[in-house]
């Protein structure tokens, strides 16, 4: 851009104040530097500022007053980020036109209803509004239309043509998209509605591909990318060893497969299949340990569409049917991965086939019951009655899904509460020392 001199630290306030027009205290620091375009002495300015909802950023701005050459860019202040970030804009009116957006020189900038794009490090990072990035693209497209009408007038008439559609998105006659993707996160486009959520708005932040960092020049330590091929290497397996069958007794395989539940934490799922008697059961335990509060999830059952919800049903978690006035104690039925209809169906085989409330020993009125608990287990199931289902896990280990996640579902109500003595005591935690065990009698033996 230019070249300048040192810039003395900033002294009796803070380094960088909010990005506002009523800051007159805000004034850039100005430096004497070389223009690199007519080699004379101009002006550098560099306001250090703060975005709102944002971050601090640079703005230098050079102007030569013997060539009238002037050139603005911003950088961040910060580091790179750890994801990168994607900000997808509905431009609807011509307000949007004038948000403002800060986009770095590693970001692209896209909008696809006129297949436009500008690709990354094809111009230097700006802070300016959709509107200027617009102005910026067709002044430099029509930068170079003489010397093109001369040597190929139809590329200079399709180059026309594009400048019109960029100028007919500013007038906003129909809606557009306009995406910026910046592999360092630290692109921004401008939310009026913050701190609310803007719905016209869609912040994505991914990872980075290896190809991205090295764009960034980023490079990762061999001894990090070993390990983390390790531990996906690992979740992508299905380990198995040896066992016995808990039926018959003879010898069996038992699979394990670690899960990553979205939104939710790792489970270890184990199943094992007896090829001799044929008897088949699954479990799932906790990959972590027990939280600091206790969960208790509610979910208002409206719809056949909530059947296929996945649950996680820890072996410490105890589930409840108020309108069938239902409960079923922790540790019954084990730890379960599974949708909420294959709870539900465990729940109504549990109890309409257990084998002590059948036969001849079982009174009428008492088979009556069970069958009627079946009949509304399955109206529950196909959507004919509202109810609600609770889990209620002191240990804090067991999750139902949020279909509207990251959102929030009107339907799911999750409360965090502090365990009692009782719960306490029967988790094991109550006599579980934690500290200073080394010095126990057990270490003194």
């Amino acid at each position: 851009m230019s070249a300048i001199g040192e810039l003395e630290p900033v002294r009796g306030g803070p380094t960088f104040r909010p990005l506002s027009a009523e800051d007159e205290d805000q004034q850039p620091a100005e430096i004497e530097s070389l223009c690199m375009s007519c080699y004379r002495n101009g002006v550098t300015r560099l306001l250090l500022t703060k975005i709102p909802f944002f971050k601090e950023i640079i703005v230098s701005s050079f102007t030569c007053g013997s060539c009238a050459w002037s050139n603005t860019e911003i950088q961040s202040a910060g580091r790179i980020q750890e994801q990168g970030v994607r900000y997808t804009l509905a431009v609807t009116t011509r307000q949007d036109m004038n948000r403002e957006v800060v986009k770095t020189d590693c970001a692209m900038a896209r909008i696809p209803e006129i297949d436009f794009e500008i690709p990354a490090f094809s111009q230097k990072g700006a802070l300016t509004t959709i509107e200027g990035i617009i102005d910026r693209a067709v002044a430099g497209l029509e930068q170079d239309q003489p010397v093109r009408r001369a040597a190929d007038k139809d590329v200079a008439g399709k180059i026309d043509e594009f400048i019109g559609k960029l100028k007919q998105l500013k007038e906003v006659e129909s809606s557009f998209t306009f995406i910026i993707d910046d592999p360092s996160g630290n692109s921004f486009v401008e939310n009026p509605c913050a701190p609310q959520k803007d719905e016209a708005l869609v912040v994505t932040h991914y990872r980075r591909t290896a190809q991205q960092d090295a764009m960034l020049g980023i490079e990762a330590e061999e001894a990090d990318e070993k390990q983390a091929d390790f531990v996906e290497d690992l979740r992508n397996e299905v380990l198995q060893f040896n066992t016995n069958c808990p039926e018959c007794n003879a010898p069996a395989n038992t699979n394990m497969k670690l899960v990553q539940i979205p939104h939710f934490k790792e489970v270890i799922i184990m199943a094992t299949n007896c090829d001799v008697c044929g008897h088949r059961t699954n479990e799932v335990k906790s990959g972590g340990a027990i939280e600091p509060l206790g969960t208790r999830i509610t979910l208002h059952i409206t719809h056949p569409s909530d059947m296929t919800r996945d649950i996680l049903k820890s072996e410490t978690c105890s589930v409840e049917i108020p309108e069938l006035e239902f409960e079923l104690g922790m540790g019954a039925l084990g730890g379960k991965f599974t949708t909420l209809e294959g709870l539900l169906k465990d729940i109504q085989d549990l109890v309409v086939k257990n084998p002590f409330t059948l036969g001849d020993s079982s009174t009428p009125s008492r088979m009556e019951k069970l069958h009627e608990f079946g009949r509304k287990v399955h109206q529950i199931m196909e959507g004919h009655m509202e109810a609600h289902f609770i889990l209620d896990d002191p240990a804090g280990n067991s999750y139902l899904q949020n279909v509207y996640a990251p959102d929030e579902d009107p339907e799911l109500k999750v409360e965090h509460y502090r365990r009692t003595f009782a719960q306490n005591e029967e988790l094991g935690l109550n006599d579980m020392r934690t500290e200073g065990y080394e010095g126990g009698p057990a270490s003194e033996r």
